[in-house]
């Protein structure tokens, strides 16, 4: 991303441009959002825990930024031959931090 041209909105504090774990930006003189999203391959076989890993992960680069979590995304990308039932725990893991969520085809799940 750093041949991407620089933001220039001056309410974005934390930008993709300095490699920090979320962004950050300015809601009031008092307020700030700090946003972050990941995908990555299944790092174990269960879908709970791995749900319970992504949320974990997310959650944590809110608090690497000093942030205090308030509601979290679920981002889920799973192969289109695979069976609902397959997947039905995998968001689970994360459910109770997840305010809504997204579900892609890809030929690998990732999260």
């Amino acid at each position: 991303m750093s041949g991407l041209p620089r933001t220039l909105e001056p309410n974005l504090l934390v930008g993709y441009d300095s490699s920090d774990d979320a962004a950050v930006y300015r809601l009031t003189d008092e307020l700030a959002l700090i946003q972050t999203v990941d995908f990555f391959p299944p790092v174990v076989d269960d879908p709970y825990d791995f749900g319970q890993i992504a949320a974990a992960n997310a959650l944590s680069d809110v608090y690497a930024m000093g942030g205090e979590p308030r509601l979290a995304m679920n981002l889920l990308a799973v192969p289109s031959c695979l069976p609902r039932e397959a997947v039905g725990g995998h968001p689970g893991g994360g459910r109770g931090q997840g305010g809504g969520g997204w579900r892609s085809d890809r030929r690998r799940p990732q999260h």
